[in-house]
């Protein structure tokens, strides 16, 4: 049986880590709903500095 090797670049082959080798994580969420959450936390992180301290 003949396996199908993945071609890999000079950097793997020394044992390098490739980092242009796709990654596809669990959490997918688009530009601007990141955008959003982080406008959000800040909001929130300034609200909480105006009353609480």
């Amino acid at each position: 049986m003949a396996r199908k090797r993945k071609q890999s670049g000079p950097m793997t082959a020394a044992g390098l880590i490739s980092f242009y080798d796709e990654y596809e994580g669990k959490i997918k969420m688009s530009p601007t709903t990141l955008i959003v959450l982080a406008a959000v936390y800040a909001l929130i992180v300034v609200l909480a500095h105006a009353f609480l301290g």
